[in-house]
């Protein structure tokens, strides 16, 4: 098994980013190594592939960028870890299905450690507390190799959710660790969230029931 090689690369723009996870994808053989990236964004909004434009509800200054993800629309800023997933799913022997649902978990994992209970919610990808969102998910998948990946709301100024349905949900709460109680600094928080991750995508998968 490759080992996970995760890169810390700071607040970096969006756009060249995400041009990068293209390129790394695109050039990665079966030997590369997968890699964690683990950064923030300047505020941005980020349009999936299947997005609609009416989820931008309210005009503002923050660009809108459409993406290769799946998804609909969802707001990055200072304050939020976002985790990059480049793995290749062929080696680890499961879909994108279950890659989410240890996505989720690995976020779930890190609440609990702090006396947080989270949950999924059937149908709406992501992660939430008392119903509202609090880690959103998005993933692209080419030649069994993922990007994209998942965004961690830790201690951010949530207005520019209020003019987006996030993720394509009207009326959607939307939270962070600050306002949960938890005083997590972002490194903490992408440290303990990259640990969660690497055991959650490296664990066995589940073996099939017998017939």
């Amino acid at each position: 098994m490759s080992a996970l090689v995760v890169r810390r690369l700071g607040r970096v723009e969006y756009e060249p980013t995400w041009r990068a996870m293209q390129a790394f994808s695109a050039q990665r053989t079966a030997a590369t190594p997968d890699e964690l990236w683990l950064l923030e964004h300047p505020p941005v909004y980020t349009q999936g592939q299947a997005g609609r434009p009416e989820h931008l509800i309210a005009a503002t200054a923050i660009p809108v960028v459409p993406i290769d993800r799946g998804g609909q629309i969802t707001y990055h800023g200072p304050g939020q870890v976002v985790a990059y997933l480049l793995v290749d799913l062929r080696r680890r022997g499961y879909g994108i299905r279950e890659l989410v649902t240890r996505m989720e978990q690995a976020v779930i994992d890190v609440l609990a450690q702090h006396g947080v209970a989270a949950e999924r919610r059937a149908g709406a990808p992501g992660v939430y507390v008392a119903g509202a969102k609090i880690a959103a998910l998005g993933l692209r998948v080419k030649r069994g190799c993922t990007y994209h990946g998942l965004a961690f709301n830790v201690d951010m100024d949530l207005a520019p959710f209020a003019a987006i349905n996030p993720c394509g949900y009207a009326g959607m709460a939307v939270t962070d660790c600050r306002r949960l109680g938890l005083a997590l600094t972002h490194a903490a928080a992408a440290d303990t969230l990259a640990r969660a991750l690497e055991r959650e995508v490296y664990a066995a998968p589940a073996e099939a029931p017998p017939r």
